[in-house]
Order: C-alpha cells, then structure tokens, then sequence
C-alpha cells in the first residue's frame, strides 16, 4: 500500500510527488503526459525556466519525482473506492491501495454520452480486461477515445461474438473488428445497455466499453463537491471526500503552471501532515 497516490501526471501531480517524497511517503504517480502542457512549444512565464517546451518541462519534473523514489504507473484511473481507511484505484485490471490520494486531472472533463451515466456497471464499461468475460459470445461496442481502445478493442475481440469499433481505423486492430466512423451519441436500455445511437442510428448491443483519455470525475468517486465544472476545495487543498485532495487545474482558475505547482506543494504537505 502506498501512503500517497496521486492521479495525474503534471505539474500539481509532480509537485505534489516530489514534496511528498520530501516527507518520506511512499508515492504513485498515475497518468499520461497528454495535456495541452505537453503540446506547447514554449513556457515564458514560470520561473527560472523561461522558453522551454512543455516537453522539456514535464521531463524535467517526471525525472526529478522519480529520482526521489515516486512510482510511475502510466494508464488511466477508472474509479476510486473509498475502504475506510483507505483508498482502492481502479486501473483496468490492476488495483492500487493508498492511505490518501490527490487528484490533479487537470481542466478538460470529458462529456459523458446520454445515458452512460444511468447506465454505468449495467451495460457500461471502462474497462475490457476487467468486464469482458461477462460478454463472451455476444456483441458489443468499444467507443474509442483513447491510446488503450485498439489493445482492449482487440482483447475483447477474443472473447466476444462481434465487437464494432467506433474510432479511427487502425492496423493494429484485428480483422474480426468492424471499424464504424459514425459519431456515438447516446446509449439506450432500460435497467441495461441495449443499443447505441450513431450517425442516426441505433444498433443493438449486449455491452458498450468506453475507452477515453481521462475519466469525468462524477464517474471516478462519488460524492465529491463541484464549483462548476471545478473541484471544490479549502486552503489545504481538500475535498468534500476526507482523504482526498486536489491540486492544479481541477480546481479553477488560472490555468497556469505556477499555480498547478504550488497547489500540488499544498496537498502534498497536507496529505503528509494527515498519515
């Protein structure tokens, strides 16, 4: 069990590593480096560090957490299950245990389809590997929005009777795959999935596994308080949800990096001030 886990990997999620390797916690950074900082060809205004890359930047601060001792685990976390003292992290088919957890999963919320929510468990799936035994044989839906879609797309093709890919075509993917380019726009069922609507039309399915970048946080953990489409937080960086905190652009506005840095500085010591 790690004393600290912290969702996202960038600046808050870093900062928040490093200082809490400072208090001597154990630590696992969860994420991808897939946010716009990695996109962006020049940083002016952070200190210290004026035009570097927004590559150059994540490497610098991934390379520091790590040489503290930080845990890396690439992927995406699809759910947090409080255990009373504790924290479970649903990551496909692995699970992570932590004492405290800190999200920093940045601004961009993915919109969940009509119906997905209601549906979520009944029918809906973040995940192949876990889920796709209770398919075998049937037909299902993979709604690719992410880089694990192809490999989970291709594990359910082993077990299911036909799977329809709604994404771009992809060599990796096996032959039994249908590729469909029709936009998903919502899933239907009653108490179950039942059907997908694309393009105007609805297909019947017996399951639908969703594969995106980040996961909307009302489908990550229950009962956590929004400001808008923010996180809602107090000087500690706190959540409503005791145990977890937050850091960085989650949590509003500006959307700088200095401030993603010092708020993941914040959580890490109030973590660490709580085990």
């Amino acid at each position: 069990m790690f004393d600290i886990a912290v969702v996202g990997a960038g600046p808050a999620g870093y900062s928040a590593a490093i200082n809490a390797r400072k208090r001597d916690k154990s630590v696992v950074v969860i994420g991808q480096n897939t946010g716009w900082l990695s996109r962006a060809e020049s940083i002016d205004n952070y200190p210290g560090m004026p035009g570097v890359s927004g590559q150059a930047m994540l490497a610098a601060m991934r390379d520091q957490a790590a040489a503290m001792g930080a845990e890396m685990r690439p992927g995406v976390v699809h759910q947090i299950i409080p255990l009373g003292e504790s924290f479970g992290l649903s990551l496909g088919a692995d699970f992570i245990d932590a004492r405290r957890v800190i999200l920093c999963t940045g601004a961009k919320q993915p919109r969940l389809l009509p119906g997905e929510a209601e549906l979520l468990g009944r029918g809906v799936s973040y995940c192949g590997t876990c889920d796709g035994m209770l398919y075998r044989g049937k037909r299902v839906a993979v709604i690719a929005q992410g880089p694990e879609a192809v490999s989970e797309a291709n594990f359910l093709a082993g077990l299911c009777a036909a799977v329809d890919y709604y994404g771009a075509a992809d060599e990796a993917l096996t032959a039994k795959i249908r590729v469909l380019s029709d936009k998903p726009e919502a899933i239907m069922g009653e108490g179950h999935a039942q059907a997908l609507k694309a393009g105007g039309e609805e297909r019947a399915y017996d399951g639908v596994f969703i594969f995106r970048e980040a996961m909307a946080l009302s489908a990550l953990l229950g009962g956590i308080e929004m400001d808008g489409a923010f996180i809602r937080v107090n000087r500690k960086m706190e959540t409503s949800v005791p145990g977890v905190y937050a850091a960085g652009d989650c949590t509003g506005l500006p959307l700088q990096v200095a401030k993603a840095v010092g708020e993941g500085c914040i959580a890490a010591l109030s973590a660490a001030q709580a085990l």
